[in-house]
């Protein structure tokens, strides 16, 4: 159940991308509900997976993968319509790459779920926590859904945009910019802990036996 969850964000994904492409207009509302509904399924699928008891190591990756497809399409998307710079999709793309494939790759040879393998007390509570985790999610949703509203609000309702439009513009960009403060700090610790993990490979010097 869990894992149909993840893949209906997945199905609902597709549907936000494409009225992201469509002309300003009454569907741009529709599209910021819809990516609101989209983060708001992400915490559901663990909660049911945790109540159903149904929690595998395949969901854990499973639900990791979906936020990523999720998270870096739409910050693609955005960049595409010219919402945001370039450079910020490609803060999180290079941080995804490298900080899931250390979680996962580890997470697998372990057998333990990604988020349970963080040692340090700063891990477990930049990566781990819960706390960290719904708020790095909230921002990235008012992120997402502000960005959304940038085009069709504007045009659909200039005289009402003429007032409040400022202070919308305002918040969504700073937590486009916390998102991305966010990414990055959430992500040192895995990479941290990763390389003092294999710092004798690391320094080992090539021919040298261990």
């Amino acid at each position: 159940m869990a894992n149909l969850v993840t893949l209906s964000r997945l199905l609902l994904l597709l549907v936000v991308i494409w009225l992201f492409y469509l002309p300003p207009s009454v569907w741009g509302f529709v599209n910021f509900v819809l990516v609101i509904l989209i983060f708001v399924s992400d915490g559901l699928d663990g909660y049911i997976a945790r109540k159903r008891n149904e929690t595998s190591l395949f969901g854990a990756l499973f639900d990791i993968a979906g936020d990523r497809i999720v998270e870096l399409t739409l910050w693609i998307v955005t960049a595409d319509n010219d919402l945001v710079p370039i450079w910020v999709p490609l803060v999180f793309i290079i941080r995804g790459v490298i900080v899931d494939t250390i979680r996962s790759s580890t997470a697998v040879a372990q057998g333990m779920a990604p988020f349970a393998l963080m040692r340090s007390r700063l891990g477990k509570l930049l990566v781990a926590g819960k706390f960290m985790r719904v708020l790095y999610a909230v921002v990235k949703a008012s992120a997402f859904a502000g960005l959304a509203l940038q085009k069709p609000f504007p045009a659909m309702l200039p005289w009402l945009w003429g007032y409040v439009g400022w202070l919308i513009t305002g918040l969504t960009y700073f937590f486009v910019y916390a998102s991305v403060v966010l990414c990055i700090a959430r992500g040192w610790p895995v990479i941290a802990e990763f390389v003092y993990a294999q710092k004798n490979d690391i320094l080992r010097r090539p021919g040298r036996k261990q």
